[in-house]
């Protein structure tokens, strides 16, 4: 039985730390564009708060 076939274990830093080297490797190589970048993003729709109809449903004062 060799440990080399299973998964190592790690603890949740030593994950959080790999996955930041990844981040950096992947805009490090890939992304050169400037602050802001040239893509355009598509706008998310902005939700209007509804109205607080509560005074209406309880039959107000």
């Amino acid at each position: 039985m060799t440990e080399s076939n299973e998964p190592r274990k790690i603890d949740l830093a030593e994950a959080m730390r790999q996955k930041l080297q990844q981040k950096k490797q992947q805009q490090a190589g890939g992304n050169k564009q400037g602050f802001m970048g040239t893509e355009t993003k598509a706008m998310k729709s902005q939700n209007n708060k509804k109205p607080n109809n509560q005074r209406r449903r309880t039959g107000g004062s």
